[in-house]
């Protein structure tokens, strides 16, 4: 069963959305950050990767323009974005700071 993107985002733990492309090099650096924020975070965080080139009018509601572009929502709303490639550290700082 496919979630929608609204289903995915309304949940009460932090969903953190990566926006990525294929070409994209700095998407490809990203990946094994994420990959660790989530070993860190366990299941105090979902971490959702968005291909915008198969999903663009998600990408579009949300008017991401480069990539990679990362968002944290909680129960369904926006709070934090951030374009280019972050540090786990920062990143989890973040995720943290909205638990």
């Amino acid at each position: 069963m496919k979630s929608s993107f609204k289903d995915i985002i309304n949940s009460d733990i932090p969903v953190l959305i990566d926006f990525y492309a294929d070409w994209c090099g700095p998407c490809k650096m990203l990946a094994p950050i994420l990959k660790q924020v989530k070993d860190e975070r366990g299941d105090a965080v979902k971490v959702v990767k968005i291909d915008v080139d198969k999903n663009p009018s998600v990408a579009s509601k949300f008017q991401v323009r480069g990539v990679p572009t990362m968002l944290l929502f909680k129960n369904g709303k926006q709070l934090w974005r951030q374009s280019g490639v972050l540090q786990k550290n920062d990143i989890v700082g973040v995720i943290k700071s909205h638990s």
